[in-house]
């Protein structure tokens, strides 16, 4: 019978795993997960440094896009050490506080990612909707308080969580699934009572993970039925492009989720490749991509780059 691990008294520690079957191949595929890593740290502190140095930047579309640059570059954070240290190193042990703390922090800015997504349809709603009140509803004072917001309905939606499992006795495998510590993955290797977790658990994917995106849909909703109701096609091409980037963005965080969802619900039994495929995907295509989107698709960023690019340049003449 397995040794109950009491994980308040014992040295305790995790191990991670890497791409399953490709584990003499983890030093190459090391080299496009690095640049991934890179392209990401890069990109999301270009878009702050733009948005912090461009005057006219500081307007409450751009200051979402930097709260949303920020979440970005906490996600990567998150799980780029034990990612490398397995892929470089083939160090896969993380200690039992390590784990938890990568656990909180994962989870904490994967929830703000689509908090900060809610938002930013908040203000494409009453720009498009609402725009001779814009600037009286969404001052910058607003936009901070809702920053604030975002920040702590994260927090106390992890926190429970995290002491709700670290309470409990792990006496399984301590094996986990990733290169990174996901509630899902750790509370399989608790050998208690888990039903609490389990309903805490689905009452935060309730209010987080399904009411998000459903009030998302509602606020296009709304827009495209103001939208058709404009003049012109020119005005309602022009509304449209003004939110087709955050569109985009909600579809690069949504689509691998509901994949990842699927395939746990409804696909059990399938490689455990296709499921660290997939959750190295939702994990890392939000923060590499969106820079890249509201790089190419918003003029004012694109602007603020060249403009960047060129005052370094003659910097360093």
């Amino acid at each position: 019978m397995s040794e109950v691990m009491n994980t308040t008294q014992d040295p305790f520690y995790f191990i991670l795993t890497g791409i399953p079957g490709f584990e003499a191949y983890h030093i190459w595929i090391s080299i496009p997960c690095c640049c991934l890593y890179i392209i990401s740290i890069m990109g999301n502190t270009t878009i702050l440094t733009v948005i912090r140095i461009e005057p006219s930047l500081i307007q409450p579309m751009y200051l979402f896009l930097s709260m949303l640059a920020l979440t970005d570059l906490g996600l990567t954070l998150s799980t780029l050490p034990t990612v490398m240290q397995l892929l470089w190193f083939n160090n896969q042990k993380i200690s039992f506080e390590g784990c938890f703390a990568q656990f909180f922090f994962l989870h904490a800015f994967s929830f703000m990612e689509s908090s900060v997504l809610l938002a930013m349809s908040f203000d494409r709603y009453v720009a498009i909707c609402r725009p001779l009140h814009y600037a009286t509803i969404l001052t910058n004072s607003v936009v901070g308080k809702m920053g604030l917001a975002i920040l702590c309905r994260c927090v106390l939606a992890v926190l429970p969580s995290l002491f709700l499992l670290k309470r409990l006795p792990f006496c399984r495998s301590h094996l986990l699934s990733h290169s990174y510590c996901l509630h899902q993955d750790m509370i399989r290797l608790v050998c208690a009572d888990i039903r609490i977790n389990n309903w805490y658990a689905f009452a935060v994917v309730l209010l987080i993970i399904v009411m998000d995106p459903l009030l998302i849909v509602l606020s296009y909703i709304l827009i495209l039925k103001s939208i058709l109701h404009t003049a012109s096609w020119a005005e309602r091409l022009q509304a449209l492009n003004n939110c087709l980037s955050h569109m985009l963005a909600v579809l690069v965080l949504y689509v691998p989720m509901v994949g990842v969802s699927i395939t746990h619900r409804f696909a059990k039994h399938a490689p455990p490749l296709v499921h660290v495929i997939l959750a190295n995907i939702y994990l890392l295509a939000p923060p590499v991509m969106n820079p890249i989107i509201y790089s190419v698709k918003t003029k004012q960023i694109r602007h603020g780059i060249f403009h960047l690019i060129s005052q370094r340049s003659r910097h360093l003449r």
